[in-house]
């Protein structure tokens, strides 16, 4: 049997987080282990019950959830954060990444879609709400690159088809079932693709393939 994720939610909202308990108790592969209606008493919780997976308020009493993001990954890096929240501004949203964040789930988003996002960050994958992601794009794509990286010609054609489903936000598993490889396959090429463009996350590599024309940006 496989093991639940195991969750923290965080909100300062009883209600909002009672309405994410109904939702997420329901999923067979995951179980609530703490809440928590601050970022203070967030990392309280992780201390204790060190979850897989934190849902992550943003504006809340005490301490919010950028600062809490920062410290909980400071104390358990395996901890993934998933900012859930109101806010889409491009401040919150840039600020919650540097944290350490591994997704962020606008409180509009589907159940679906929520669901799919915990199951996401909690295999080490990152979720980036598509709005969201196209804006991290586009913000990087208006910057200097950082590396001289090779023309993609360097990359087999296996990479190139890799490189594009990971800059389309595609997790290894995805790829892996799409590409009819094995997820350990996935990582290998991954692992050749960063080394040959020296290349080190993926806004890097999304930031690549769509200056390489390998992916475009939806209007």
């Amino acid at each position: 049997m496989t093991t639940p994720i195991r969750l923290l939610l965080v909100d300062d909202h009883a209600v909002v987080r009672s309405g994410l308990r109904m939702l997420l108790q329901a999923q067979p592969d995951m179980r609530i282990v703490g809440e928590a209606e601050s970022g203070a008493e967030a990392i309280h919780q992780v201390r204790l019950h060190r979850p897989d997976v934190v849902l992550m308020d943003i504006q809340m009493p005490d301490m919010n959830g950028i600062e809490a993001t920062r410290e909980i990954k400071r104390m358990s890096a395996s901890t993934a954060v998933l900012a859930l929240t109101m806010h889409e501004d491009d401040q919150y949203f840039f600020e919650m990444l540097r944290a350490g964040a591994s997704g962020y789930v606008p409180k509009r988003a589907a159940p679906d879609e929520l669901v799919s996002a915990i199951r996401t960050v909690s295999q080490g994958q990152v979720f980036l709400y598509p709005s969201l992601a196209a804006r991290l794009v586009q913000s990087y794509l208006g910057q200097p690159t950082a590396t001289d990286a090779p023309p993609a010609e360097e990359l087999t054609p296996r990479e190139q088809e890799v490189l594009t489903l990971i800059a389309e936000g595609l997790t290894n598993p995805e790829i892996a079932d799409k590409l009819v490889i094995s997820a350990k396959t996935v990582d290998r090429h991954r692992e050749n693709i960063m080394r040959k463009l020296n290349l080190h996350s993926r806004v890097d590599l999304v930031k690549y393939a769509i200056k390489e024309g390998l992916i475009g940006l939806e209007d």
